[in-house]
């Protein structure tokens, strides 16, 4: 794998900045430097750095395999996680557990002048044309997009407020539970209709 110093400096301001526009106070860097000095130890050392221009947010690290086994055990242990993107990949899936399944984790890949946003999940080209995905993530990833890339927060606030209302009124996707299960064009309907 590739890590520059010039990439760790820009998602590591990234992340503290996320941390201070979000009212967050820790962010965890997560690496494996102990057996990638070279790669991981320059991402770790970038991030410590960093983190020195932002004394209102505590800092913290812990090796990738360390937070695998705190984000299962309590996962309220972490407010804003700063990793490299592999291990990122890998524990967002694994903490969409938390969250109800991969169906509902949105995801956004921030950069400087451009945001990709799509599901934890990534596509789910399986269940393509079947009419059955769950379309929240897709969704609250666009909402992700409003919120941080557009500075749209009170448009993200509608869209996320109408998943969550369509939730708690027990409209769902088959991936929540086959019992009463919505298409993935229905349920979206019902989200629209919230909004």
């Amino acid at each position: 794998k590739v890590i520059t110093r010039a990439a760790s400096e820009r998602v590591s301001r990234m992340a503290f900045d996320l941390a201070v526009r979000t009212g967050r106070s820790k962010v965890t860097i997560v690496h494996k430097a102990n057996v990638m000095p070279q790669s991981d130890g320059l991402f770790r050392r970038v991030a410590l750095e960093i983190s020195e221009y932002y004394p209102e947010i505590f800092t913290d690290e812990l090796l990738v395999d360390t937070a695998a086994y705190w984000m299962v055990k309590d996962p309220l242990r972490f407010d804003v996680v700063l990793t490299p993107n592999l291990y990122g990949d890998i524990l967002s899936d694994m903490a969409a557990a938390w969250g109800g399944g991969l169906g509902l984790a949105p995801s956004l890949n921030l950069g400087d002048s451009v945001a990709i946003a799509e599901p934890v999940h990534g596509s789910a080209r399986d269940i393509t044309g079947k009419n059955i995905a769950n379309p929240t993530a897709a969704i609250l990833s666009a909402a992700m997009l409003l919120r941080h890339h557009w500075h749209m927060p009170d448009t993200a606030s509608r869209v996320e407020e109408a998943v969550r209302s369509a939730l708690k009124a027990g409209y769902h996707t088959s991936d929540i539970n086959v019992e009463g299960a919505l298409s993935t064009s229905a349920f979206a309907d019902k989200i629209i209709e919230y909004l």
